[in-house]
């Protein structure tokens, strides 16, 4: 007998794929057909807040580029990360598993191997057999290879491994060694007379640290990033050898748009799903000289009006090609916005009003609303009515489902097991399915209501003393989480404990 849940997401798809068939076949309103199956750019910002983009209310930083798509189509509210960091929300978005059902997809080191096993149904897998050209490009941050990886040779298992045709893309952060991209399988132009030796156990090669030769920095630190310096940056973690191989901070931005352009322009026959892990803004914030100074908001502003910029190349590219009609764009964040995050790089000092976050408590790392709510945006001309805006919720976790959904892929046994197919609140202001959201593993939200878990339960002979453990909001009332209501709906909590519980022990 099938859930629910089964049964929500059955139904969903199915009315979906029937206008989706129809479409295809050339009976679509007024009967310009769409030639093929739509495109998907999924561009994912990197620690961008709540409340960087014009469009969710800054009004110190510019994005004319994702004010622009949210004018031409949809800007969400409600939207979610599954997790407060960057790569659980990855392996989520990839998977459509939570991240904390699966061990060891906490953020990983450099070195890390990959940690979404090769032959599982991933999100590009699912568009690859419905016969999508694949592509990542960006941060990857999902490990390579199957451990203590030789970064001079073929790097194996990795993103083609698990479904995407192309990769190009740095292996973790732009903060952690190895400074060096990967395109395929292979280090981009490593001189094999000096090997790539990493490590995050001890330093390697004797070059110079950020804890031993801090004059050489030309950004301080305030915590941690005490590791090898590349291009007078101090990373975590150390590395030697690779010296031609090494990426330029400032060109980072601009080498990944040309990438994504290039990949476009050979699909432009055949429908393609493009996976854009953007940088920005993450640290080091290292901008461009173009977008130096650009936003009056010190460094971390100009690296987000950088990521708006790499959004408008990306969508200029699809105009040029003739493609935006038949391209889904999504422009969305990993997780909340942090300031200071281990570079001393002036983004506190320099913030002149503007707030990351917007109304939303805490940020980056944590699971209250400023941790786990992002700015989620979506263009799509052929379906979704310009100007809109929704408070349904939706979660990256969805994407998977979503995707499916949308090159009209049936979800094998056992595929993105967390995910929702959630294009018909995207596409055509529908209901959205998700009625409740599991974030980081420490809260959950159903209705208007949110759950946080404020200390590991304490277990006594008779039971656990739910409401010194958690906290709990009604987002409607009090969007920045400010007034705990635990004490006054003791009933709610142990129901909201009781599905975060249950979530947690595998009930989906």
């Amino acid at each position: 007998m099938p859930n629910r849940r089964d049964f929500l997401k059955d139904a969903l798809a199915g009315a979906v794929l029937l206008p989706f068939a129809s479409r295809v076949a050339g009976l679509n309103e007024g009967s310009h057909p769409s030639p093929r199956k739509p495109n998907l750019v999924f561009i994912l910002a990197d620690d961008g807040g709540y409340g960087d983009f014009g469009c969710f209310g800054a009004t110190k930083i510019k994005t004319p580029h994702i004010d622009k798509l949210a004018a031409q189509g949809v800007r969400f509210t409600d939207a979610y990360a599954p997790s407060a960091t960057c790569t659980p929300t990855r392996y989520s978005i990839l998977t459509g598993e939570y991240a904390w059902r699966r061990p060891g997809t906490s953020i990983l080191p450099g070195d890390a191997a990959l940690v979404i096993e090769p032959g599982r149904p991933t999100l590009p897998v699912l568009l690859k057999n419905a016969g999508y050209a694949t592509a990542a490009i960006g941060k990857w941050h999902l490990g390579l290879g199957r451990g203590n990886i030789d970064f001079n040779g073929e790097i194996v298992p990795g993103p083609l491994e698990i479904g995407f045709d192309y990769f190009f893309g740095m292996p973790a952060t732009g903060d952690r060694v190895p400074c060096v991209y990967v395109e395929n399988r292979r280090v981009v132009n490593l001189d094999p007379r000096d090997p790539i030796a990493v490590s995050y156990a001890k330093p390697v090669g004797g070059e110079p640290t950020g804890k031993t030769h801090p004059e050489m920095l030309r950004q301080g630190l305030t915590a941690g990033h005490d590791g090898t310096i590349v291009n007078g940056i101090s990373r975590i973690g150390w590395m030697s050898g690779g010296k031609t191989a090494r990426w330029v901070d400032e060109d980072m931005a601009d080498t990944y748009v040309k990438k994504a352009v290039a990949f476009m322009e050979k699909h432009k026959e055949e429908p393609f799903f493009l996976y854009f892990a953007a940088h920005d803004p993450h640290v080091p914030r290292t901008p461009h000289t173009r977008f130096r100074g650009m936003s009056g908001c010190g460094l971390r502003g100009d690296v987000l009006q950088e990521f708006d910029g790499s959004v408008g190349d990306l969508t200029a590219a699809l105009d040029r090609l003739g493609l935006a009609d038949d391209t889904l764009v999504v422009v969305t964040s990993d997780n909340g916005g942090v300031v200071d995050d281990g570079y001393a790089d002036g983004a506190v000092r320099d913030l002149a009003g503007h707030r990351p976050n917007g109304p939303l408590r805490d940020g980056k790392y944590s699971p209250y609303e400023g941790g786990v709510r992002i700015p989620f945006v979506a263009r799509w001309p052929r379906r979704i009515k310009p100007g809109r805006v929704s408070n349904e919720m939706i979660c990256l976790i969805d994407m998977a489902a979503t995707a499916a959904a949308l090159a009209g892929a049936p979800l094998p046994p056992g595929a993105a097991p967390d995910s929702l197919n959630v294009l018909p609140a995207i596409s055509d202001a529908a209901r959205s399915p998700r009625e409740s959201v599991v974030l980081d593993g420490r809260a959950v939200r159903r209705g208007d209501w949110k759950l946080v878990v404020k200390a590991p339960p304490r277990k006594t002979e008779a039971a656990v003393d739910v409401l010194s453990t958690y906290e709990l909001y009604n987002l409607k009332n009090d969007i920045g989480e400010t007034r705990n209501l635990a004490a006054s709906n003791p009933a709610l909590v142990k129901d909201l404990a009781a599905v975060l519980e249950s979530t947690k022990r595998g009930n989906r």
